[in-house]
């Protein structure tokens, strides 16, 4: 492929061996070869979303078909959370190993069970992480890279909101370890600011999800163009495990119930995963939980990763050049 804008060298590009510091943030039905390749073959880094494949057979067979579309790196993202029914991390942690692969996103404190097995293994390893003593307790225990992940972000922020403009300088004057920038960010406006703020790379997840590759239905790519910075709602929230998704009818519904005070029995039919899947992969935007971030707000075309990446590295070096001209 040819590149028009030159590499760039951060600590995060070294790490991952990759020619722009963007990584595509694991999002479940969403991080599949088709996506995470046209990532990585544009210069940055695609994540498959490991739990997205309903087996550990099927995230192997997922592996070796993101490698047979791309040459460069990728990596696999494993979220562990303590569920009812967990799925078997270990069988999927044992393929991500077998197959080979050298990078893994975690999320989840659960994950830190499995670091040991996937360092001895040669794995380079990315945590995320919503708080800096979070993130600080991660390079304790041998992280290589922390993404910290703003109040913006899609999914779950946490329970403190602290957006990314205090967090980021936080965790970079905190860790050692190379800091990736995630939530709130779509364009090189975004990835400049991050790197201005001590980050050395940048994720994203929403942004990604509003590209040609994505298999996603053009349905909901369109309603997240049409989306403003305020069509976003926080569910979850009285049940202390907030996540940020789509403003549509479902998500409406959940937020109504939780300030008439519910239980998650009572909304777990609004909420299945199987539904927000269908509602992606048929093109329903009010059908299912839809995860969103606040950045959706600066999206208003669906490019090609190719295109994406390149314009994005142009505006961010355009910006820097313009910010340090204000000192000549």
């Amino acid at each position: 492929m040819n590149f028009a804008m030159p590499a760039m060298r951060t600590r995060v590009t070294e790490l991952l061996g990759i020619r722009y510091p963007i990584i595509q943030g694991g999002m479940q039905w969403v991080g599949r070869a088709e996506l995470a390749s046209a990532v990585s073959n544009a210069g940055g880094l695609g994540i498959l979303t490991g739990l997205t494949q309903p087996t550990p057979q099927g995230l192997s067979q997922e592996i070796e078909r993101c490698r047979s579309m791309t040459d460069a790196p990728f990596g696999v993202n494993m979220t562990v959370f303590p569920t009812i029914t967990p799925p078997p991390y270990d069988a999927y942690i044992d393929v991500i190993i077998e197959s080979g692969a050298k990078i893994v996103e975690t999320a989840g404190n659960k994950a830190i069970e499995f670091w040991p097995k996937m360092k001895a293994a040669g794995i380079s390893i990315i945590h995320k992480c919503v708080a800096v003593r979070h993130a600080l307790s991660a390079e304790r225990l041998g992280v290589d890279a922390v993404s910290i992940d703003g109040f913006e972000c899609a999914g779950h922020p946490g329970e403190e909101d602290i957006p990314g403009l205090v967090l980021i300088p936080l965790a970079a004057r905190a860790l050692k370890v190379p800091l990736i920038a995630s939530g709130g960010i779509g364009d090189g406006r975004g990835m400049a600011g991050a790197l201005a703020l001590g980050a050395e790379g940048v994720n994203m997840g929403t942004r990604f999800q509003v590209t040609q590759e994505a298999p996603v239905h053009e349905k909901i790519k369109r309603a997240l163009v049409q989306a403003s910075e305020r069509d976003t709602r926080l569910i979850f929230r009285t049940l202390g495990n907030t996540a940020r998704v789509l403003r549509n009818a479902v998500s409406e519904e959940v937020v109504a119930k939780e300030m008439a005070g519910c239980k998650f029995e009572d909304i777990r039919h609004l909420v299945a995963g199987a539904r927000g899947r269908q509602a992606l992969e048929q093109g329903d935007p009010n059908g299912g939980i839809i995860a969103a971030g606040m950045v959706i707000g600066l999206i208003d075309d669906v490019p090609t990763c190719s295109e994406l990446l390149q314009g994005i590295v142009r505006e961010c070096r355009a910006h820097l050049n313009r910010a340090q001209s204000y000192f000549q």
